[in-house]
């Protein structure tokens, strides 16, 4: 099962928990099993969590900053937790918004800090960098 959708940055994934302001989220056909933050309007409307409850939304994080990477593949680190470092390419630039969608074998939304500049990443660039604490589910 594909973890993106053809829109690139919409993830399918099994609602695992359900906390007071956060969710773990299961990526079917990997093993991650993602913390995220969620607005407390946007957790009132998921389900309860019970084994096989399907989510979709997306991922978005602040990154502390991005380097270009020569070498390596795409992840999430650590698999199990709050995402703390991704590396993957680059798959959609927002100039306006000053983000890049990263995509590392699961598609996530970037918010760049430190002065970067979206349009500073070329399409299809190897990207990592460490996350902000705070990434975010955000259903559909």
């Amino acid at each position: 099962m594909s973890t993106a959708t053809a829109s690139g940055t919409t993830i399918h994934g099994l609602l695992l928990e359900k906390g007071q302001d956060s969710v773990v989220v299961q990526l079917p056909g990997t093993d991650y099993k993602l913390h995220l933050a969620v607005d407390a309007g946007a957790l009132a409307k998921l389900p309860a969590p019970n084994t096989g409850v399907r989510v979709a939304g997306r991922i978005t994080a602040r990154a502390k900053r991005v380097d270009i990477v020569r070498a390596g593949g795409r992840f999430v680190d650590p698999v199990i937790g709050r995402p703390r470092r991704i590396q993957g390419c680059v798959a959609a630039v927002d100039a306006h918004a000053n983000t890049i969608t990263v995509s590392s074998g699961i598609p996530a939304v970037v918010t760049l800090t430190m002065n970067q500049r979206a349009e500073s990443f070329p399409l299809g660039a190897l990207v990592a960098f460490d996350v902000e604490r705070g990434a975010r589910f955000e259903p559909a």
